[in-house]
């Protein structure tokens, strides 16, 4: 390995080493399996480090997380395809019981409500509520990664707040309907 090679690598690494987090957190918004976003995780790494000489500076953070999106949304496609072509998956029968205490029992009930209802989002809905909410970007920052008007985040953040609280009053309610 010459030193050129060398010196690119540990460039890389300083850059988008340490947004692994905010990586796997935009992949786990986006395909809703954590199995799934550490592999898109560990794809979009590969992408990027074979795409480090075309990185010319910048914002290497929104740089490294297009790449993530684009990679997540890729996967998606794929998988949606491959699990066209298999039998169902019956949950009922693979299910195992789990004992939770009674207080770790309601906080449990209450976090997989907010999951469940982010995950029944577009996914254009779920990737600015990550963005903005979980990664605390701004708009423009945002805007800049998926390549959409300021304009746009600012509506489909307003609009994925409002039907993630209709989500959760539809379930607290009690009006459990079928999955979007």
């Amino acid at each position: 390995m010459g030193t050129t090679s060398l010196f690119s690598m540990h460039r890389f690494e300083a850059l988008f080493v340490r947004q692994l987090d905010r990586a796997y957190n935009l992949a786990c918004g986006i395909v809703r399996e954590d199995q799934d976003a550490q592999d898109i995780v560990q794809e979009a790494y590969v992408r990027a480090l074979k795409g480090f000489s075309g990185f010319c500076g910048g914002n290497p953070r929104a740089w490294l997380l297009t790449i993530v999106r684009n990679t997540a949304y890729t996967w998606t496609k794929k998988k949606r395809l491959q699990q066209e072509k298999m039998d169902p998956f019956d949950g009922e029968i693979h299910d195992a019981t789990v004992e939770v205490a009674p207080s770790e029992e309601s906080l449990e009930s209450r976090r997989q409500l907010l999951e469940g209802a982010l995950h029944r989002l577009p996914a254009e809905f779920r990737e600015v509520l990550v963005l903005f909410e979980l990664e605390n970007w701004s708009y423009k920052a945002i805007a800049a990664a998926l390549g959409v008007p300021l304009g746009t985040v600012m509506s489909r953040l307003s609009r994925a707040r409002r039907r993630l609280q209709q989500e959760l009053a539809r379930r607290e309610d009690g009006q459990i309907g079928g999955d979007c």
